[in-house]
């Protein structure tokens, strides 16, 4: 065995066919291995697969999303649809009945009245006869509630008289009928309506009707009845007080509908 210079190789025995051992002066051939690839290389082969994992992802979720927005564009368009067919129903079955049906009347039916709430805030009031325990008192008190009585529009009665909240012209009337058995030729029949006004002290008269002479002394046994109406447009004042007044108020009927007083603005 020889050695050289550096590392020994080791003793190898070969042994041919003829059965003689040979010592071989030259060393053994390297056994053949296969490396491994390197860590760059097998890196970018990872990213390679991720990314191809990644874009199919992708396109997965493009074809989804595709897919959803056809739909609720179908169903939009099928929407649309139905909603064009209606309508069109709507607008033939419209016309078909203006065509059938008969026209429309134009006007007020009968018992109506089409400026009811505009007059329901008219100044107005309608009082009526009651029968009065003091029968001396010649201002004459009514009953404001009762039967057809009423008071609308800001109009106030309170002891016998009217008052109104608007300044304008206001009809003004009032009716009174005297009953009784007994009369004289000198009897006389006296029926007033005043005002009363704040700048003025004394009340003011708006209308008088004065009766003589209506007594017959042939039929004194016999019940005789007289009437007194007034009425007249006057112009009145904001806070004016009204009154009606009698010469004989123990004279008056005891019917609620001979004797009334009202007013209402014009």
């Amino acid at each position: 065995m020889s050695a050289a210079q550096g590392y020994p190789y080791p003793q190898v025995f070969l042994v041919d066919s003829g059965g003689g051992g040979q010592t071989s002066d030259h060393p053994p051939g390297l056994v053949p291995c296969w490396p491994f690839p390197p860590a760059q290389q097998r890196v970018r082969e990872r990213e390679r697969a991720r990314g191809c994992r990644s874009w199919g992802l992708a396109l997965a979720l493009l074809f989804l999303m595709l897919l959803m927005f056809g739909a609720m564009g179908l169903g939009a368009y099928q929407i649309h649809k139905l909603q064009t067919q209606l309508d069109r129903m709507q607008q033939e079955y419209s016309t078909e009945n203006k065509v059938h049906a008969p026209e429309k009347l134009v006007g007020v039916f009968p018992g109506t009245d089409p400026d009811r709430e505009k007059k329901a805030s008219r100044p107005a009031a309608h009082v009526i006869g009651r029968i009065n325990k003091d029968v001396s008192q010649k201002t004459l008190r009514w009953e404001p509630k009762a039967g057809r009585a009423f008071s609308q529009g800001g109009v106030i009665y309170r002891d016998g008289g009217l008052q109104v909240n608007e300044t304008g012209l206001y009809h003004i009337y009032t009716r009174v009928q005297f009953d009784a058995n007994r009369c004289t030729p000198t009897d006389s029949l006296v029926h007033t309506v005043f005002v009363r006004r704040h700048a003025h002290p004394k009340p003011l008269t708006l209308m008088e009707a004065h009766r003589e002479g209506y007594c017959n002394p042939g039929f004194t046994k016999s019940v005789w009845t007289s009437g007194s109406y007034l009425g007249s447009a006057l112009q009145l004042e904001k806070q004016d007080w009204v009154y009606v007044n009698v010469s004989h108020p123990d004279l008056l009927s005891h019917s609620h509908h001979a004797n009334f007083f009202g007013l209402h603005k014009v």
